[in-house]
């Protein structure tokens, strides 16, 4: 019973983790229209580093260098996952973003599957298959071509997985603080940003209230709340479990893509919502019955 109130607080963590990230989606697009997408997620992650530094500095003070070597190599795939999604926003919709963005969640059992030699279960299979048919109902039309916001977009996805992989690894270890780890993944991430928007954009602050409001959301909840919670969560369950959980991230982008920017959905798009979240409820009954009979075999 402990392990499988566990597992729920956990996935409950990382559904919550998602609508945030779904919700960015939004907030981004309205941050891009004032200043430049590595100058956005160079405040992004800094400022999530720093809210986070001064909330938990007792808990982050004392890191060990095993935790450092994981923040940094995690931080490496996170520079990927989010040029491509902000540039990715940038060059296409939201709702198409949201899909894009989120097939971690097929490549991260076919990445297991050919680093760990781990087969996937039926159940995940399945899963899988009906969470790629569902997004792909969502946000596909039959007129889709392979942009370079949707190539952005797809990277996105697929280091993502390489991320949630390497983040598996980490907080697997005994020697890696899960905590610490969220805290100075953000902080290698922000800095690497920093020094490429110096490079190649024009550093400016955004003009407006709206563009503050989006940013500090980004920061605080999308950034800083997000990945902690993200990387304590998955001490509790798997990098596929983790992925399959975050398709209901591009559900949360068209819902407000079509309430507040104007993005309206095709009869089929709430098909794919329901086959998305039938999947979800598929996953949660399956791993509620194989707690219960892991706690009577006990």
């Amino acid at each position: 019973m402990g392990n499988r109130m566990a597992q729920l607080k956990a996935d409950l963590m990382l559904m919550l983790v998602t609508l945030g990230w779904g919700v960015s989606y939004f907030m981004m697009d309205l941050c891009l229209e004032e200043i430049d997408p590595l100058t956005l997620n160079a405040y992004r992650f800094l400022g999530a580093f720093a809210v986070a530094w001064l909330i938990a500095a007792k808990k982050a003070i004392h890191v060990n260098r095993m935790t450092l070597k994981y923040a940094f190599y995690v931080s490496l795939a996170l520079i990927v996952v989010y040029i491509g999604a902000t540039y990715g926003v940038k060059y296409t919709s939201q709702s198409n973003a949201g899909f894009l963005c989120s097939t971690a969640v097929i490549f991260t059992p076919i990445l297991t599957f050919f680093l760990k030699k781990v087969i996937p279960e039926k159940k995940i299979i399945f899963v899988v298959l009906l969470c790629t048919a569902g997004m792909a109902l969502l946000t596909l039309d039959s007129q889709l071509h392979i942009a370079l916001g949707d190539l952005l977009c797809l990277m996105c996805g697929f280091t993502y997985s390489v991320f949630l992989l390497i983040n598996e690894a980490g907080v697997r270890r005994d020697d890696v603080d899960a905590f610490q780890l969220g805290i100075y993944q953000m902080g290698f991430t922000g800095l690497w940003m920093l020094i490429l928007a110096l490079i190649f954009e024009d550093m400016s602050l955004p003009q407006s209230g709206g563009c503050w409001a989006s940013l500090v959301f980004l920061t605080v909840f999308c950034t800083g709340v997000a990945f902690i919670a993200q990387v304590i969560g998955q001490q509790y369950t798997s990098a596929t479990h983790v992925g399959v959980i975050f398709t209901l991230e591009p559900v949360f982008a068209a819902i407000v893509a079509f309430l507040f920017a104007g993005e309206r959905l095709l009869p089929r798009s709430y098909i794919g919502m329901v086959m998305m979240l039938a999947s979800i409820l598929i996953m949660e009954v399956g791993t509620s019955k194989e707690a219960e009979k892991e706690t009577a075999d006990e």
